[in-house]
């Protein structure tokens, strides 16, 4: 049997909304031969379906097992061709394309004077929506046509597409240099995370020169901009660089403030752009900016004419319920937040074919760390089992030691004392195996170790020793990443204090409030 997850046909069926698959029966139907259409049986037959099951659709007589794969090809580019023509779908991209595709038959049956007329009209609606590979496309074919000596209407026609065609190419060498570096930083962070010290950072910032072109910023468009600005924030990320990381997220959303009609060609970027605005400012702990910008963002993705699908509605979902979470943090209203724990599971469960598996354990972590800050430290350790034990995570793996920390603390805060010992051996084998020790971690598990030797009467010097060594590393420009994961500093002064650990971070919340 086949996982639901692995074919994509029924995922793609799934994924349709009623008035999509209405269309596609409406589309079918055209044509009266295809009422009968052995791929229209099939499509109602896996709609039918809750799971993809290949024994059933055999059974079902619809098709022969040699015959199955060659309908469901033929099926899924039938839904694919249906929902190209759906009005939802008509974006911009699609419809320049579609302009380019009917100069190119007027081109083949040898009208030029008509092709020519849809392509100069297609070329200027792409250089002003920022769409400068289909403009450059265009533009090749242009100078396909006018060799054919037809048209020379314009006397210094040839002179006018060769300068387009150098600046556009010029353009788009420049979106494909800063895309890539993008890329690869973006990549660097999902693999290994923040730099760990001088060493890597050096080699960040060495890399990160060598590959970050020349340009002139008055000279960039939109397309350039962004791509510039993601390749800085990335940059910043990657060196713990917080301030730099919320001056260009801020860069990257004030282009959007600046060219409003962008958001409806790129709505993933204006998301994508809020969500690290609002992850810098978690970061650097200013609350009173990263709640307005949250409460903007949940406004504007609430218009009636912004951009919506199902990409469009899971990424909304991700961001604004993370961002809902990081503001409990960020006040220590731990208890208040736990509404949100059974909205994410139902989101994660509605939308798990479009979130990759690491930013759903990011959702889990954050889950943990609010019954962590709760007191729930049960259900903070089956979160973070959720993370630990899944061993197809091939990325984000200083999650993984993290959660590993977590759950450490999080099992001796609960009284399993039996579990503690195997716990660190397994976490200790772990973060050598990641090459991810870090100083604060290393504390840690220091710390824990050496409760089992020592009398009740002496924890509360023991902590104090380890508040005093974490102190310093607090604001270490190597060491501030544990602090991002897990507030321990916070966690230590609660004892001390003898108070819940969410009444000392709503203190420090208050102090910090701008």
């Amino acid at each position: 049997m086949t996982n639901t997850h692995k074919d994509a046909l029924f995922v793609l069926v799934k994924s349709l909304s009623k008035s999509e698959k209405r269309q596609f029966k409406l589309y079918v139907g055209r044509l009266g031969v295809n009422t009968d259409a052995k791929f229209l049986s099939l499509f109602i037959l896996l709609d039918k379906l809750r799971n993809y099951n290949e024994k059933t659709i055999l059974e079902s007589g619809i098709v022969k097992k040699a015959q199955l794969s060659n309908l469901k090809a033929h099926l899924y580019k039938q839904i694919l061709v249906s929902l190209r023509l759906n009005p939802v779908n008509q974006n911009i991209r699609v419809q320049i394309r579609e302009q380019l595709d009917f100069a190119t038959i007027l081109y083949q049956k040898g009208l030029y004077k008509q092709s020519l007329k849809i392509l100069e009209k297609a070329k200027n609606i792409a250089v002003d929506n920022e769409e400068k590979n289909i403009a450059y496309e265009i533009v090749e074919l242009e100078k396909i046509i006018e060799t054919q000596f037809i048209t020379r209407s314009i006397p210094d026609r040839a002179d006018e597409l060769a300068i387009q065609a150098k600046e556009l190419s010029a353009q788009n060498v420049m979106t494909s240099k800063l895309s890539n570096l993008s890329l690869q930083l973006y990549g660097w962070m999902l693999k290994v995370g923040y730099v760990r010290g001088d060493d890597d950072y050096q080699r960040v910032k060495m890399y990160f020169e060598k590959q970050l072109p020349s340009y002139n910023i008055d000279r960039l468009g939109f397309r350039e901009k962004l791509w510039l600005y993601k390749s800085y924030l990335w940059y910043s990320f990657l060196t713990q660089d917080f301030l730099s990381c919320y001056k260009y997220a801020s860069k990257w959303v004030d282009l959007f403030d600046e060219r409003p009609d962008m958001i409806e060609m790129h709505p993933v970027f204006f998301l994508k752009g809020n969500n690290y605005l609002l992850e810098s400012l978690f970061n650097v702990k200013y609350s009173s900016q990263f709640n307005e910008t949250l409460e903007k963002l949940e406004k504007k993705v609430s218009e009636k004419d912004f951009p919506k699908n199902d990409n469009i509605a899971s990424l909304i979902f991700l961001y604004v319920n993370s961002h809902k979470l990081n503001l409990h943090f960020m006040e220590g209203s731990f208890k208040k937040g736990l509404y949100l724990v059974r909205i994410i599971e139902y989101g994660i469960n509605k939308h798990k074919d479009r979130i990759d598996a690491h930013h759903i354990m990011v959702l889990y972590y954050k889950i943990a760390s609010l019954y962590f800050g709760n007191a729930d430290n049960k259900n903070c350790i089956l979160y973070l089992n959720k993370i630990i034990k899944n061993k197809n995570l091939r990325m984000r793996e200083d999650l993984m030691c993290f959660a590993r920390v977590l759950s450490l603390v999080a099992h001796y805060e609960a009284g399993m004392d039996y579990h503690l010992e195997v716990q660190l051996k397994s976490t200790y084998k772990f973060l050598l195996k990641m090459n991810d020790m870090h100083a604060v971690q290393k504390e840690m598990l220091n710390f824990l170790r050496n409760l089992r030797n020592i009398y009740p009467h002496e924890l509360r010097n023991e902590f104090e020793k380890l508040h005093k060594e974490l102190k310093k590393y607090e604001d270490h420009p190597y060491e501030k990443r544990p602090f991002l994961y897990l507030d321990i500093i916070s966690w230590l002064e609660s004892h001390l204090q003898n108070k819940p650990v969410a009444q000392i971070i709503q203190q420090k919340a208050k102090q910090l409030t701008r």
